[in-house]
C-alpha cells in the first residue's frame, strides 16, 4: 500500500511539472511556440504566416479595457514605422472574435492624442479559450486567471524569442521602448556589437572586443576616430550619421 501510494505521488508529481513546463513562459533564445488560432484578419497560423519578419506578439486580458486600449492606439499610430523596421505585430485577448471586431471598430473612431482616427491593420486574436495565453505562459496564478495577461514578446525572422516583459494591469506600456529594443535587437544583429544603457537608434555603440592594437593603429591612425573607451574595458564604436 506505502509502495502504492508513493508511485502515485511520483505520478502526479510528475504531470505536475510537466503542465507546469508546458504553460511556463518561454525563455529568451528558445523557438517562439507555433499556435493556429482566429482573428479580425482570418486564420493565423503564428509564428510561421509572418515569415522572415521580426514579430511582435502583444497580449491583453479583456477587451475595452481603458489602459489597453490606449495602447492598441498608440500600436496603430507606430504601424508605419513598424512595417519600415521589418515588424508585424499581432495581438492577443482573451475575448471571443465578435468582440475583437466591435473594439477594433470603436477604437478606429477615436481621436486619440490628436493623431486622428487610426486603422488598426494588424490582427486581434480570439484566445476566448485561453489556450495561447497558456501557451505562452501569460497565466500567472494565485494572483489571477486573466488579468495579467500582459505581455510583450518580441520574436526574431528565425522565428527565436528575443526578449520577453510583462506588465502590471494598471500601467500602460511604453511603446517607443518597444520598438527601441526591437532597433537594438537588429543593430547587434548588423553589426556585431552592443547597446550601452538607455541607448537610442542613431547613438554610439559598444563593442565586446578590443578594436585594434598598437601596430594596428600605427598603421591606421584613422581607427582613432572611430573608437574611444571610457576606463579599460568600455569601448564604444561612434556613429556617424547622427
Amino acid at each position: 500500500m506505502k509502495k502504492l501510494s508513493v508511485s502515485l505521488l511520483m505520478l502526479l508529481l510528475g504531470f505536475t511539472v510537466a503542465l507546469a513546463q508546458k504553460n511556463q513562459i518561454p525563455l529568451i533564445g528558445s523557438t517562439a511556440p507555433s499556435f493556429t488560432a482566429e482573428t479580425t484578419q482570418g486564420q493565423l497560423n503564428f509564428p510561421a504566416d509572418f515569415g522572415s519578419h521580426w514579430k511582435i506578439l502583444f497580449s491583453h486580458p479583456k477587451d475595452f479595457t481603458p489602459v489597453c486600449s490606449t495602447e492598441l492606439l498608440e500600436l496603430a499610430f507606430m504601424q508605419k514605422e513598424l512595417e519600415a523596421m521589418n515588424v508585424k505585430v499581432a495581438v492577443i485577448s482573451t475575448d471571443n472574435l465578435s468582440q475583437h471586431r466591435m473594439w477594433v471598430a470603436q477604437l478606429e473612431e477615436l481621436d486619440y492624442k490628436s493623431y486622428g482616427p487610426q486603422k488598426i491593420n494588424f490582427p486581434l486574436i480570439d484566445d476566448s479559450k485561453m489556450l495561447v495565453s497558456k501557451t505562452y505562459g501569460m497565466l500567472h496564478a494565485p494572483t489571477s486567471t486573466s488579468r495579467d495577461i500582459r505581455g510583450v514578446y518580441i520574436i526574431d525572422p528565425n522565428n527565436v524569442v528575443r526578449s520577453v516583459n510583462f506588465y502590471p494591469i494598471e500601467i500602460g506600456r511604453n511603446l517607443v521602448e518597444i520598438e527601441r529594443i526591437v532597433s537594438a535587437l537588429q543593430t547587434t544583429d548588423e553589426e556585431m556589437v552592443l547597446t550601452p544603457a538607455n541607448w537610442n537608434t542613431g547613438d554610439d555603440v559598444m563593442v565586446p572586443y578590443l578594436p585594434y592594437r598598437e601596430e594596428e593603429l600605427a598603421n591606421d591612425p584613422s581607427l582613432e576616430n572611430e573608437y574611444y573607451n571610457v576606463g579599460n574595458r568600455m569601448w564604444f564604436k561612434k556613429v556617424h550619421d547622427k
